[in-house]
């Protein structure tokens, strides 16, 4: 089967296979959230992204692997609501960037996450990159495994067509766009594919030559 990324709430999963890993796509909740579970092609091992919404969904996605962390890309209310429940069954650790940690959910103490840091997802990894602007601690991750492409998890940073919400705040858009064309279009190759918080996938190749139109007009 061929991975498209195109999924919605109460279809089916999408799954694509890369060297040393395999990425699930599951739509979720009724603000059509994207939750990502990676899954170490050697151990099992399972990271998810995102305890955004249908707790019961994404654990029977998970079905017996071991689930060891939960890292959110960034606090927002739709991208939260599953956490403690996931968690609870699991025993996963939860992680976030220290500038979301009070957005997290009551009871839900989080570890941090930095600027260049590497998420293990067992005999592979995940590296974060700090995105801010739509939240003061947004998060991209990034898997580098694949010698054919980059795969870069963006949360609602990046989206095809433009960048997060900054609620019209001209200071967190300038900042927001800032870092993800130093951070992510500035180091990374036009072929890394994009895995947004909501809706479809995109590739930077193809937002790339839309950088200065966004840029105009700040949003």
């Amino acid at each position: 089967m061929t991975y498209t990324g195109d999924v919605a709430v109460g279809g089916p999963t999408d799954v694509r296979e890369l060297p040393g890993l395999r990425v699930t796509k599951i739509a979720v909740g009724p603000f059509d959230n994207n939750v990502y579970l990676l899954r170490c092609a050697a151990t099992g091992t399972t990271v998810l992204i995102d305890g955004a919404a249908e707790a019961e969904r994404i654990l029977a996605t998970l079905g017996a692997d071991p689930l060891v962390t939960v890292v959110q890309t960034h606090g927002h209310p739709d991208h939260v609501q599953a956490i403690g429940e996931v968690r609870a069954a699991t025993g996963a650790d939860l992680l976030c960037h220290e500038g979301d940690a009070g957005m997290m959910p009551e009871g839900q103490q989080p570890s941090f996450v930095n600027d260049g840091d590497v998420v293990p997802v067992g005999d592979v990894s995940v590296r974060a990159i700090h995105l801010e602007g739509h939240t003061p601690g947004g998060l991209a991750l990034l898997y580098e495994g694949d010698p054919e492409r980059p795969h870069l998890f963006t949360g609602d940073s990046l989206f095809p067509g433009g960048v997060g919400n900054t609620q019209k705040d001209p200071e967190r858009f300038a900042r927001l766009m800032d870092d993800v064309e130093t951070k992510l279009f500035g180091p990374l190759p036009d072929s890394t594919w994009v895995y947004p918080g909501h809706g479809r996938d995109t590739t930077l190749g193809a937002e790339r030559p839309s950088l200065p139109e966004w840029r105009a007009r700040g949003w």
